[in-house]
């Protein structure tokens, strides 16, 4: 059980930096370069900075010029329920109000900072504890323990693996407007074909028997379940 710590007031900026850096480090595995956050933040080296010692002088993060970034246990805990609340609001966008997969980030960007005693857990009872969010992201749990699934990037397999799509690592409009598009949103049911050498694309078979042929960008951004 994570042991809960005193969080101090935080602006939706910071907590949207906050937010950043744990998902940058969950990719990396190390500490996060200011670079890496501007890009994220898509903002300049000079504003991270500034915020950097901000989140450092309330020890959200440790902090040390050109040795990149780090959440402290208090930064990570509140970066975890942050992105909790966030998934959650996902799933009741696209699961109770009939939203696409493809409009409800930036409003669940938004409804992650509203603060209300009991919200988020009555939020989560109320949409039946879910484990996975409309992208197929994990949802950490109230006491911040996330849920694992067995899963690869589509361009990793081999021809003639069959899988299911379970999630994907991109979620920009444009990218899930065009799975919609293929017919690849998760629950897809697909077989790998043949990979291309020069190009690393994939040529592919849905359930329904249409052959695609993806790109590297696609197939790096998609997450299947072989099957």
């Amino acid at each position: 059980m994570a042991r809960r710590l005193h969080a101090p007031m935080t602006s939706h900026t910071e907590e949207n930096y906050l937010k950043a850096i744990f998902k940058l480090a969950e990719k990396t595995a190390k500490a996060v370069s200011t670079n890496a956050i501007a890009a994220e933040m898509r903002t300049s080296a000079a504003s991270v900075t500034d915020m950097l010692k901000r989140l450092a002088e309330k020890e959200l993060i440790h902090y040390e010029k050109y040795r990149g970034v780090q959440l402290t246990e208090q930064g990570s805990q509140l970066a975890t329920a942050l992105i909790r609340k966030h998934r959650l609001w996902e799933v009741f966008l696209v699961d109770k109000l009939g939203f696409a997969w493809d409009e409800v980030h930036d409003l669940a960007e938004q409804l992650e900072h509203v603060q209300g005693s009991g919200l988020v857990e009555r939020l989560d009872t109320f949409l039946g504890r879910p484990k996975f969010d409309p992208h197929g992201d994990p949802i950490p749990d109230a006491e911040g323990r996330w849920a694992f699934r067995q899963q690869v990037a589509l361009n990793t397999l081999q021809p003639g693996d069959k899988g299911v799509v379970t999630g994907v690592d991109e979620h920009s409009t444009e990218f899930l407007q065009y799975l919609d598009q293929l017919g690849l949103a998760l629950g897809a049911r697909l077989e790998l074909l043949e990979r291309y050498p020069y190009d690393q694309s994939v040529r592919i078979r849905t359930a329904d028997g249409r052959e695609l042929t993806l790109s590297e960008k696609v197939g790096q951004n998609l997450y299947v379940k072989v099957s």
